[in-house]
């Protein structure tokens, strides 16, 4: 509950409407005149606006440095009001963003985390709210005050009431459903507003004009003896006027009927009043105000009157004269400036007079309607338009307050230039940046080249794109891109083995029963790099060209199987053990199976006893404690196992220590004595990460015979297609048998050419007068067997040759067949890439892969034992050997074991090197043969 007459301070106007005021009864019939005041303020202390309301009421009503901070945080409005009672007037005073003080608010408000689009989003909400905080000004004033800081018109105005304009014809019917039930005129209820308000511009004097207000000399340099009606201030009042005047009829702000405009400004009564600058010395102008207070006083009746005389005396000597003549102050007659309250006040006096404004023009001018509403009339109207604009407390009003702020989105295209001007910009640089992700574009194209070009179409859009609609507009950018790659141009994404991509656009691969079909989308297709590649069959003596293979299948089983029936079908083989089911749907192991433990490749020694199996009697080199899984593919953080490619799991590392192989040694078992599953079968091939017990399909590695040790030809080499001229010879390799020597008897010495078949440093075989190389004294010729070697190389062309070395090609001129012994070739890795002797007239360098070893295993006493493993590519990656390991090779045969073409783990495959990649990497252990005799029967 407030009384009227007692209030002193300003508060917040849904505050005021929310409690009871109870006004003097001398008072409650009389009619109220609503002020409002609205605007932007200096960069001084203090709001001008609200020191308005001081100089017009004669009263200190607000503070000098403005309100209370956390009066304006809690009353949670933007417009306080003070009801002067004596006058008859209630002002409103409007703070908003365009205000100091509520600026430095809204920016301490923002975090400093906040992004360009989110500021712009924040900032553009605070200017709807203050337009709907003035649209409720203009519902509810009868006279407005715009306040301005400086002497210039700011013609943002002009599209902010055009704005205002607009937004009021929107939410008209939805006011006009709030105060239906309230008790005022039908023409109120019908404009929702009591009057057109008038507005009235009120500018702050600049520095540039203040030498000339206090005489009556010409600004701009003309004759100063020439004395002039009117000061330069009210010349520029007038200009102000002109040039206000003839903006908003231009852009129809103002128009001739005044019912239909916004607002109203009056055509024979002055609208612009530019305050005066502070006097240059503060003490003479505080001695001319208290002067003319004192002046006042003394002119004040002394006797005291009651009652409407009273109201209506004071309100007399309120009102001043507008223009007076003052001949003692100022030469030749020259008018003397209001003030502010002069100004104000004769446009209040139509108001509380109810004479209403006149302020239509042209030739038929039609009157407005005007009301003066006693204050509980009002109240109730604000109180309501009041819970449908800004406060939005009660449930009666919530939808339609739900409503007008729907609304307010009209707003953008008026009010926010910068998002327009980005909107505009970013839209011309969106099919720029288009044309930069399609030029030199493929038809069908891969992630990577759609990423790229991505990038590309991203800079050339962030070279032209401005302004708050950037982001948005890049992720539309986004998704455009992807749409045009995805719609027909997306490219298989599939690689082959040899690390060539597919070449036809996304498809699907077709069911075993399904044939290829072009016309559906996506295609069914199978697929295919266009890569082709010249091979030969398992023995070598056919060739035929290949596809790029895309499947482990394909590559390493599929195209050898087209040779069977024509080539190598009738030839005697050793069969590699693949996987048996016992169910009808087989599955393939899991990936995540434990994984054996790191541990050093075992190196092949001599057996404990003559006669032995080949797979007993080893023993590992050295063992390291493992501290990582094992991977499937190269270049993962993970160490290198051969364990398993013996049959040895991580714990059963223990009993095959460094040792002579005594009584306490264990027999290791193989895996061809383990039993396999039937039920899970391994999905790649096998090799040193694989689980144990597991085996493959099919078999990726060959081993056949083309016949016997006489079929070979040492003076004509393989008589096969593809062989470079004069490398087509294997290598001798001589294997000592026995010897008729006394001392030598019965020592059955493994010779393989590798370390195991060399005594240890410092020590002499019994019965040898030399050291351990070379033939003995009294051995004989007739005491050594000729077996022969050949590691085959093929290049992608189907050129093949015999290397005797890492890196050394065969090369025969003469007759006579190769004379370098296969010993270097056995005791060293050999790669299993090289490059090819025959490059092409192309940059790329050519690689050729190694794709089989011929063994010529003699008529003779002698065992000779086949044991590959291949490391495809550099640590991590694991050792690759056959499914069935320590293979002894039949006497009197030419044997030719198959490689295979690409080598795959369950993890991917291991892809063939490139040109900036070392092939030591890349190579076949040592000891894959070893030679020892068999002991005289």
């Amino acid at each position: 509950m407030i009384r009227a007459e007692k209030m002193a301070l300003p508060v917040s106007v849904g505050a005021l409407l929310e409690s009871e005021v109870i006004e003097d009864p001398l008072y409650k019939d009389e009619g109220l005149c609503v002020l409002g005041i609205f605007g932007k303020t200096a960069m001084l202390p203090g709001s001008p606006k609200e020191f308005l309301i001081n100089t017009l009421a004669d009263k200190h009503i607000y503070p000098l440095f403005g309100l209370d901070e956390t009066d304006n945080h809690n009353s949670g409005s933007l417009i306080q009001a003070y009801y002067s009672q004596e006058n008859r007037v209630l002002y409103l005073v409007l703070t908003s963003v365009c205000d100091n003080r509520q600026l430095l608010w809204a920016c301490e408000s923002l975090s400093t985390g906040v992004g360009h689009s989110e500021a712009h989003e924040f900032w553009k909400g605070a200017d709807k709210q203050h337009c709907l905080a003035l649209l409720y000004l203009f519902s509810l004033c009868h006279v407005l005050l715009l306040v301005h800081p400086t002497c210039c018109f700011d013609v943002t105005y002009d599209r902010l009431f055009r704005a205002l304009d607009a937004l009021r014809q929107k939410v008209l019917p939805l006011l006009r459903a709030a105060i239906k039930d309230s008790t005022i005129s039908k023409e109120w209820k019908v404009n929702c507003r009591p009057c057109p308000p008038r507005l009235l511009f009120v500018f702050q004097m600049n520095g540039a004009l203040r030498s000339y207000g206090g005489n009556g000399s010409d600004p701009s340099g003309g004759n100063a003896d020439k004395p002039k009606k009117h000061s330069p201030r009210r010349r520029l009042q007038h200009a102000l006027e002109d040039q206000i005047y003839r903006i908003f009829r231009k852009s129809r702000v103002l128009t001739n009927q005044s019912s239909n405009c916004l607002f109203t400004v009056p055509a024979n009564q002055a609208f612009v009043y530019v305050v005066p600058g502070p006097e240059e010395d503060p003490v003479a102008a505080v001695l001319g105000q208290l002067r003319s207070n004192c002046a006042l006083r003394e002119n004040d009746t002394s006797t005291s009157v009651s009652g409407p005389r009273r109201y209506q005396q004071m309100r007399h000597s309120a009102r001043q004269p507008s223009f007076n003549v003052e001949s003692s102050s100022l030469s030749g007659g020259q008018l003397v400036d209001c003030n502010l309250k002069e100004f104000l006040w004769q446009h209040v006096e139509l108001v509380l007079t109810k004479k209403g404004f006149d302020d239509s023009v042209g030739r038929n001018p039609q009157p407005s309607h005007f009301e003066l509403p006693t204050y509980s009339k009002w109240a109730q109207v604000a109180y309501r338009l009041h819970q449908v604009m800004i406060a939005n407390t009660e449930e009666e009003t919530a939808e339609l307050a739900v409503k007008v702020q729907s609304q307010l989105k009209f707003l953008e295209g008026f009010l926010d230039a910068d998002a327009k001007f980005s909107e505009n910009r970013c839209q011309k640089a969106l099919p720029l940046a288009h044309s930069a992700y399609q030029s030199n574009l493929p038809h069908n194209y891969t992630t990577t080249v759609h990423k790229n070009q991505l990038t590309q179409a991203l800079r050339v859009y962030s070279q032209h794109a401005r302004g708050v609609a950037f982001q948005r507009y890049a992720l539309q950018l986004h998704e455009d891109c992807y749409k045009f790659w995805s719609n027909g141009h997306q490219l298989c994404e599939e690689r082959s083995l040899t690390d060539q991509h597919c070449v036809h656009k996304f498809h699907l691969l077709p069911q075993p029963d399904e044939k290829p079909e072009m016309d559906r989308n996506p295609p069914i297709l199978n697929h295919n790099s266009r890569g082709r590649s010249t091979s030969s069959c398992n023995c070598g003596r056919k060739q035929a060209p290949r596809e790029d293979p895309f499947d482990i299948q394909a590559a390493n089983y599929d195209f050898y199987q087209m040779f069977e029936e024509k080539c190598c079908g009738k030839l005697e083989r050793i069969d590699f053990p693949v996987f048996q089911p016992s169910t009808p749907d087989p599955a393939p192991a899991c990936e995540e199976a434990p994984r054996p433990t790191e541990v050093a490749a075992p190196v092949p020694v001599p057996p404990s006893e003559p006669g032995s199996g080949p797979s007993e009697g080893e023993r590992l080199k050295e063992s390291i404690p493992a501290s990582h899984p094992v991977s499937h593919t190269p270049g993962e953080s993970t160490s290198l196992s051969l364990a398993l490619s013996l049959g040895q799991s991580t714990d059963s590392l223990g009993p095959y220590g460094d040792g002579g192989g005594g009584e306490g040694q264990e027999k290791r078992p193989s895996l061809v004595d383990r039993q396999a599953s039937t039920v899970e079968y391994l999905p790649g091939m096998l090799h040193s990460g694989c689980s144990k017990g597991l085996l493959p399909k099919f078999s990726s590695w060959s081993l056949v015979k083309l016949g016997p040790a006489k079929t070979y030809n040492p003076h004509t080499g393989l008589e096969q297609p593809g062989f470079l001229p004069g490398s087509s010879f294997l290598l001798p390799w001589d294997v000592v048998i026995r010897s008729r020597s006394e001392e030598e008897v019965g020592l059955t010495e493994p010779l393989d050419g590798g370390p195991s078949s060399w005594p240890a440093p410092n020590k002499t075989v019994a019965g040898k007068r030399g050291s351990a190389g070379g033939l003995g004294r009294g051995r004989r010729r007739d005491d050594v067997a000729r077996a022969f070697v050949g590691f085959e190389y093929e290049d992608s062309r189907g050129r093949r040759f015999l290397s005797s070395g890492p890196d050394k090609v065969v090369k025969v001129l003469g007759p006579g067949g190769a004379k370098e012994p296969a010993t270097r070739a056995l005791n060293t890795d050999m790669p299993l890439y090289i490059p090819s002797p025959a490059q092409g007239r192309g940059l790329k360098t050519h690689y050729a892969q190694l794709a089989r070893l011929y063994i010529v295993v003699p008529d003779a006493p002698l065992e000779i034992t086949l044991n590959p493993q291949v490391q495809p590519g550099p640590p991590p990656c694991p050792v690759f050997h056959p499914e069935r390991t320590e293979l002894v090779l039949p006497s009197d045969g030419l044997w030719v074991l198959r490689f295979p073409y690409s080598y795959v783990t369950d993890r991917g495959p291991c892809y063939p090197p490139k040109e900036n990649q070392p092939l030591a990497s890349y190579k076949v252990l040592r000891g894959i043969l070893r030679a020892s005799p068999l002991p005289p029967q």
